[in-house]
């Protein structure tokens, strides 16, 4: 595993992101997120999870690494999965407050406010959830939900 740091402030939240294959979405993705890190106002750092992407994914992330203090780039040998590099994430996060998202454009950096709020109401834990899904329904809706029924 691979480590890229610029970021020396130990930061108040940490974002993590994996990444398999998203190189067209990871400059607006990085955008979107500045801007609502930059409109909140805390100190944090981006968790970039290159989980062994075949395209110019990893690429990408070292050169936003590069332009941004923020952000910090993991690079897997392979692909271990969403779950390993979730892991990576969480055991390289620094941050108070840690918060995933995925890296497909279908989480809406602007919700990191709205959860950071209910969190300053007392919150332990916040939480949401996608709706209107834009997942490929049979590669990963229908998956996912055989995945729950057989953990359940």
């Amino acid at each position: 595993m691979e480590h890229t740091n610029t970021n020396q402030k130990t930061p108040e939240l940490s974002l993590f992101l994996p990444v398999l294959d998203e190189e067209e979405n990871l400059r607006p993705m990085h955008a979107k997120i500045s801007a609502a890190l930059d409109a909140l106002g805390k100190t944090a750092e981006v968790i970039y999870v290159d989980d062994g992407s075949t395209d110019k994914s990893l690429e990408i992330l070292k050169e936003i690494a590069a332009g941004d203090g923020r952000v910090r780039v993991v690079s897997l040998r392979r692909n271990y999965g969403q779950t390993a590099a979730m892991s990576a994430g969480i055991d390289a996060a620094m941050g108070d407050i840690l918060i995933p998202m995925d890296a497909d454009l279908q989480n809406d950096p602007a919700d990191i406010k709205r959860h950071h709020d209910k969190l300053d109401e007392g919150y332990d834990v916040v939480s949401g959830w996608r709706q209107n899904r834009q997942d490929k329904l049979l590669s990963r809706n229908i998956l996912s939900q055989i995945a729950n029924k057989l953990i359940s």
